[in-house]
């Protein structure tokens, strides 16, 4: 089988490559940046150009390619906003997956998306995979918490180089996971039959609020972290703001999504 991986040089798409590479897949990834993604082809990966924010790239990427693993969403960093990446450019990779034939679709979507259709990245979610399931596509959807190897940057790291953290003033619980388990879920589904046109909720074992990792990080680390909360309020208010401005409302639509 002959895999298409968007998403390759992410925390999850990357596990992903490695162990399909590993499994003996023939994997081919779809990327705007060669230089970046490198290290992809250094593995043993087929590297090819394509944008989701440039539907016509997407065509090319599929010939001869029988699954699509989408573990992409845009950046913060992204000047081309959320509705461009992880609506039109994921609608222009659903026909363009239906017109070549794909016979396994994996989605990667995120945890709860269809309650909070208030925030713009968790309806786009909740969109794609209707949009998928209306393909008539063989799909497999797995809707994910977050990833360990996040908080190694957003903890961690501030921590050890004694800088801010930035936290609201509300408790949400989160059952974070490894990505390389995520990632063994995604290529074990294209084997089992019993998994085709199936949406499963991934999460850990444990669900974690914000204190307690920052908690455990100083315990590791042997020195306190310098924690800033933001009200909420405060974080809808700024969210709003940007919103009223087109140049502002990536920042906005990512500002409601961490609220």
């Amino acid at each position: 089988m002959s895999l298409l991986i968007i998403g390759g040089t992410g925390t999850l798409g990357r596990q992903i490559v490695l162990q399909a590479l590993t499994k003996g897949y023939k994997v081919r990834c779809v990327v705007r940046n060669f230089r970046k993604a490198n290290f992809l082809k250094e593995w043993g990966a087929e590297l090819v150009y394509g944008d989701l924010s440039i539907p016509e790239t997407i065509p090319p990427c599929l010939q001869g390619i029988s699954a699509v693993i989408d573990a992409s969403t845009s950046r913060a960093s992204d000047f081309d906003g959320l509705k461009t990446v992880d609506w039109y450019g994921k609608l222009a990779l659903i026909d363009a997956a239906k017109a070549a034939d794909i016979q396994r679709f994996v989605f990667c979507s995120a945890q709860n998306a269809d309650q909070f259709s208030n925030i713009p990245l968790m309806e786009m979610k909740e969109g794609i995979e209707n949009k998928l399931k209306q393909s008539k596509i063989p799909y497999t959807v797995f809707r994910l918490t977050g990833f360990y190897q996040g908080l190694i940057e957003q903890y961690a790291i501030p921590i050890l180089e004694n800088l801010p953290i930035w936290v609201t003033n509300e408790n949400t619980r989160v059952s974070y996971m490894d990505t390389q388990d995520i990632a063994k879920f995604c290529l074990r589904s294209l084997q089992l039959p019993e998994t085709i046109n199936k949406t499963f909720f991934l999460g850990g074992p444990k669900a974690w609020v914000s204190s307690e990792i920052i908690r455990l990080c100083e315990q590791l680390a042997g020195q306190s972290a310098k924690v800033n909360r933001i009200p909420i309020l405060v974080l809808k208010l700024v969210a709003q703001f940007f919103g009223f401005f087109e140049w502002g409302q990536n920042i906005s639509d990512r500002l409601a999504f961490a609220e």
